[in-house]
């Protein structure tokens, strides 16, 4: 379903610093617009925010950048981020960073080794064959990540989707990343710290059991 446009979503993401109408400026120049040298964590189709308000709340030495084309969605996260930091009683959100962006286009964003984790939460499946390479564990959008995720960097990947989630370890394995964690129902499985989007309590709700991996960066 389209999602209508809403004319205030844009004037309301201007009137806070923590968004970037210009983010191709900061290609190469990251670490200066957070002023510190602590990682880098992006996420790519951030949706409402639920996922990345969380962890960059409650992670002070960690910057994020959160990524998603509407401004119809952005605003919503930009509304969760503030209502989690302001639960946490941070008066300043200095390490996160949102902005609306084609993925296509990441290139333009990143120099090399720039970024140290990438989070993937339930993207577009794109079941149809002719366009399984909009998905964003594709390997022309792998090719792209290596191009600025630090070696021996991660993504981490999560689904509810069965074919893409056994496509994407070919994709992944093919584009020279080297799977360390997976599993097949991550609620019942070992993994510590996990922290839920919209999607995933959605689905989860419905019974349907979450798909999850963490693949290695290789040069």
């Amino acid at each position: 379903m389209r999602m209508r446009r809403k004319p205030w979503a844009r004037p309301e993401l201007e009137s806070v610093d923590f968004f970037l109408t210009k983010p191709s400026q900061y290609k190469g120049r990251w670490k200066e617009l957070f002023g510190n040298d602590n990682p880098i964590y992006v996420e790519l189709g951030c949706g409402k925010g639920t996922f990345i308000s969380v962890h960059a709340a409650e992670n002070p030495n960690i910057n994020y950048i959160a990524i998603d084309i509407k401004d119809e969605v952005l605003v919503l996260a930009k509304r969760d981020i503030e209502k989690q930091f302001k639960a946490r009683n941070r008066e300043k959100i200095d390490n996160v960073k949102i902005m609306s962006q084609e993925i296509g286009l990441i290139e333009e964003l990143f120099e090399e080794d720039e970024i140290d984790k990438i989070f993937i939460n339930f993207c577009n499946p794109w079941p149809k064959k002719k366009h399984k390479k909009r998905r964003l564990t594709y390997n022309t959008f792998l090719k792209k990540y290596r191009g600025f995720l630090k070696e021996g960097c991660e993504i981490w990947f999560k689904t509810d989707d069965d074919d893409l989630f056994l496509e994407s370890q070919e994709y992944i394995t093919r584009s020279g990343f080297v799977i360390t964690y997976i599993t097949y129902d991550l609620h019942e499985s070992d993994f510590v710290g996990n922290v839920t989007t919209e999607h995933e309590d959605m689905f989860s709700a419905k019974g349907i059991k979450i798909k999850c991996l963490i693949a290695k960066s290789t040069k």
